[in-house]
């Protein structure tokens, strides 16, 4: 029998976001920003949710653009996995 339930392709899941603290072992404080309209007055505001993710391998760094995706839960925060780097931050000297 086929599955009525009808599954979001992987690729559609993934979320783009800037690493903002690399301060934990294999954990990424990772900011997903957006706008949203105000009801009211029509005005677009800046708005931002913060996740953390999980780096097996600790590549990223803070203010790398990344590519995070939901999976199990592996801590009583950490909800996402990272999947790829996409930009890296410019090294200060």
């Amino acid at each position: 029998m086929s599955s009525t339930k009808t599954e979001t392709p992987k690729a559609e899941r993934t979320s783009i976001g800037v690493v903002e603290s690399d301060k934990n072992a294999k954990t990424r404080r990772v900011a997903l920003a957006f706008q949203q309209r105000h009801p009211k007055y029509g005005k677009y505001l800046k708005e931002r949710t913060i996740v953390y993710a999980h780096d097996e391998k600790n590549e990223s760094r803070v203010g790398d653009r990344v590519e995070i995706e939901p999976c199990r839960p592996m801590s009583a925060t950490k909800r996402f996995r990272l999947v790829r780097v996409i930009t890296k931050a410019p090294v200060e000297s």
